[in-house]
């Protein structure tokens, strides 16, 4: 870590963690998911030993571990992506009611786009649902600094506070000006008090006539939150109502803008000097009073934000009330995207549109010339050329071919699956779904064989629950555990299955297979899918059983430990029949001319294209790597 009196550079991600270092954390849970993952393991990377660090086995555990740290007085930082919020919205809405005792500031990265999820859903709309506030960065440096606030006001109010960085901001980078840490007192301890812990249905009835009242309190106070304000852009000062802009297309019409998150850094870059703009950074509660105050001197805003209308809808609400008569646009207007991500130049677009072109030109400084850059092409994501889910994947399709199966998938690197050649994932859903899915597809059909792909570590996270499910109930499907030995599509993670810790301490490491075997899944098969004939074989035994079955795929992800050896075409044996091709869909096989090649760059060794080769002209080339 950079010497406090320095500049660093730093993404979003480091920068929130930095800043919870400096704010005193003392207990830091969560569960890898895009774009968070990076929050905690740069607070383990940085840890002098006095923080608890930990990948919880998923978010409602990391919610709950959280929670009893902050009980016992603790500032705690829980790290999370926006549908992990949904798993750990249990202990969440009641926490609401329950409160806190040390700061406890739950980080849910909301991911637009998508870019790397299976919703775009909106975690400010999650705090209103939850009364929680919510704090939105707009950039890593307001992101570093206001995580500190975010400590302060949890403590101050006793409540868990949702702090909503977006994908743009957890990755984007900035130079960091490192501040002094905070002066924390060391925590109090748990004292021991059953009407504040113990959530009794009477406590939770008179909580929520607190929670009301103070959320109306609240509103007045983020009024005067330095980080709501209106400026003049041109200055970066608030600005007099009696300047308020107006347009040559409409004269004496008073236009302005409100934007929040992001969305507020892309507004700057471009709009005209002496348009007004409202900056919100705490959309729940939202800080009425100055956005009263604001709307009073307008006539029309348009409010720039991404994913739902929460801002748009609330400035309504406020006009209505106060009988403003003014006009909000946005998304419920039709003035801006209602789905996917702003930028720079889609903001750009929505203001020329509001404030007129031909103002826009006069004032904006961004080049209105259509750029020349040829577009880039498409590339879909797929597995890795090597890695063990496209063999495992391959030798449930060599084995069910000919056969009625359904092939449910989960969330992580194995969703790809579902891509061309190997199409072996039909359903996915979210997290640990594939293994329920599975069950209810078989009671509908029971003439189909209904396989469950699931990953080692979405196992431990969600799976196990689904399992047991289908023991106690009877139901009749193939669990196949892809175990790579990692966390691979979040960037490499231990889990349980690891046998260490984000902290790169020993732990016990715990044996799916035992597990299975606990639960009461008698049919347990463990295979290497890179032996293919034997992994079909294992395949079709499991596939003829009955009851709950499971397969062991087990095989490292490349990442984790790399094969000795990589392969190459004999072109005086290979007859271009392109089988290796059109069955694998490996990266590192390429057409080359009217023949085909591996590129040896690419290749990790695995060897399955070996075993499809119908003439034996994939061989074993030279050595190559090792163990990471």
């Amino acid at each position: 870590m950079a010497d406090k009196n320095n500049k660093i550079l730093a993404m979003g991600n480091e920068a929130i963690a930095l800043g919870a270092i400096r704010a005193g954390v003392r207990m830091a849970a969560g569960y890898p998911g895009t774009p968070s993952t990076e929050i905690l393991e740069t607070i383990a990377k940085n840890n002098d030993g006095h923080i608890h660090v930990e990948w919880s086995v998923n978010e409602k555990a990391a919610m709950e571990v959280g929670a009893g740290a902050a009980y016992a007085g603790a500032r705690t930082l829980v790290t999370m992506k926006q549908v992990g919020l949904n798993v750990a919205s249990d202990p969440l809405m009641s926490l609401a009611y329950i409160g806190v005792k040390g700061g406890m500031v739950i980080v849910s990265a909301d991911d637009p786009g998508p870019i790397s999820s299976q919703t775009e859903q909106d975690t400010r709309t999650f705090a209103q649902f939850s009364k929680l506030p919510v704090f939105d960065p707009s950039s890593p440096e307001e992101a570093y600094e206001m995580i500190g606030e975010a400590f302060e006001f949890s403590e101050k109010y006793n409540t868990p506070v949702l702090f909503r960085p977006t994908t743009r901001v957890c990755h984007a980078c900035a130079s960091i000006t490192l501040l002094p840490d905070m002066n924390v007192p060391e925590p109090e301890g748990f004292v021991k008090d059953t009407m504040r812990w113990v959530i009794f249905p009477r406590t939770s009835y008179l909580n929520h006539i607190k929670i009301e009242k103070r959320n109306a309190e609240l509103s007045e106070t983020l009024s005067a939150y330095p980080r709501n304000f209106v400026i003049n852009t041109a200055k970066t000062r608030k600005i007099d109502s009696a300047t308020a802009h107006t347009t040559t297309e409409k004269p004496g019409i008073r236009k302005g803008i409100a934007a929040s998150g992001v969305s507020y850094a892309y507004t700057c870059e471009v709009l005209p000097e002496g348009v007004p703009l409202l900056k919100i950074s705490t959309p729940h509660p939202f800080p009425e009073k100055l956005a009263k105050e604001y709307l009073e001197t307008m006539d029309e805003v348009l409010v720039l934000e991404e994913l739902d209308p929460m801002v748009e809808r609330e400035l309504l609400r406020i006009a209505g009330k106060y009988h403003l008569p003014v006009k909000i646009y946005g998304k419920l207007t039709g003035h801006t995207k209602n789905a996917g991500e702003n930028s720079t130049e889609s903001i750009l677009e929505d203001l020329k549109n509001f404030l007129g072109t031909e103002h826009i030109k006069k004032h904006t400084s961004v080049s209105e010339q259509t750029s020349e850059s040829p577009e880039l092409p498409v590339r879909p994501p797929v597995l890795c050329a090597g890695c063990p889910h496209r063999a495992s994947f391959y030798a449930v399709k060599k084995a069910m071919k000919g056969k009625k199966a359904v092939f449910c998938g989960d969330i992580g690197c194995y969703t790809l699956g579902n891509a061309q050649p190997l199409d072996m994932v039909d359903t996915c859903l979210c997290m640990g779904a594939g293994v329920t899915i599975a069950q209810g597809l078989r009671a509908v059909e029971p003439d189909e064989v209904s396989f469950a792909f699931i990953g080692d570590s979405t196992f431990f996270a969600s799976g196990i629950t689904g399992v047991v499910n289908a023991v106690y109930n009877g139901n009749d499907i193939v669990l196949v555990v892809l175990d790579n030995s990692t966390t691979a599509m979040t960037g490499h993670q231990p889990h349980p299955g690891t046998g260490k810790t984000i902290m790169g301490d020993v732990a016990a490491k715990i044996s799916i297979q035992k597990i299975l075997e606990g639960i009461g899944v008698e049919q347990i098969y463990e295979t290497d899918p890179l032996q293919l004939e034997d992994a079909v074989e294992v395949v079709k035994k499991a596939a003829d059983g009955k009851g709950v079955r499971a397969i062991i795929f087990k095989s490292p992800c490349i990442a984790v430990t790399k094969p000795l050896n990589r392969y190459e075409v004999q072109r005086e044996v290979c007859r271009n029949c392109k089988v290796c091709v059109r069955e694998l869909g490996c990266p590192a096989i390429v057409t080359d001319g009217d023949g085909v090649k591996i590129d040896p760059s690419l290749c990790y060794g695995c060897g399955i294209c070996a075993s499809v080769c119908p003439f034996d002209a994939i061989v074993m080339a030279e050595s190559k790597g090792g163990e990471m």
